[in-house]
């Protein structure tokens, strides 16, 4: 059991620097904008599974303009990184941190809701939504499996009609 905890903890830490290392490609203000809304979704799942709905709740009524422009810059940079999928590709981001979320607290059992709970405490104990960034940094819950930084394949440019001379007999 031991050996087992010590493989668990092992594993642990090498997957914060794994997933950090992972959004080193996004500008400051995207990581931030990812990290926010992995804090978002964390708490999402926290409150499904684990009946905390008024506390999330809370949780969107203080932080509520700060999390609509969060959601936008997400957008934003979806569209810019995406072009057209850009909805798709966020719809399939916060897809992937639900269910990352979700699969946490399938793996944690009945641990997952007494382990996490206090997240709830501690983000309503910001002093203002200007921390909310560092928090969401601090608890680093984007999943290492998440793929921010592949690069889109830009689309071939179009060959160029070839333009035949026909010669005059």
């Amino acid at each position: 059991m031991r050996r087992l905890l010590s493989s668990l903890a092992v594993v642990g830490l090498l997957a914060a620097p794994e997933a950090q290392a992972q959004l080193q490609c996004l500008s400051a203000p995207d990581r931030t904008a990812i990290e926010v809304a992995a804090l978002r979704s964390q708490l999402m799942v926290l409150a499904t599974g684990c009946r905390h709905e008024e506390k999330y709740n809370a949780f969107i009524r203080k932080y509520q303009p700060d999390l609509m422009s969060n959601e936008r810059a997400i957008g934003d940079m979806f569209k810019r990184k995406y072009g057209k999928r850009g909805q798709q590709e966020h719809d399939r981001f916060s897809t992937e941190l639900a269910n990352a979320g979700s699969n946490a607290g399938v793996r944690l059992g009945t641990d997952f809701c007494d382990r996490n709970g206090l997240i709830f405490a501690e983000v309503m104990s910001l002093r203002s939504a200007d921390d909310l960034p560092a928090f969401a940094a601090g608890k680093d819950l984007v999943p290492p499996t998440m793929q921010m930084c592949t690069e889109v394949a830009q689309a071939p440019a179009p060959a160029k009609k070839a333009t035949t001379v026909q010669a005059k007999r």
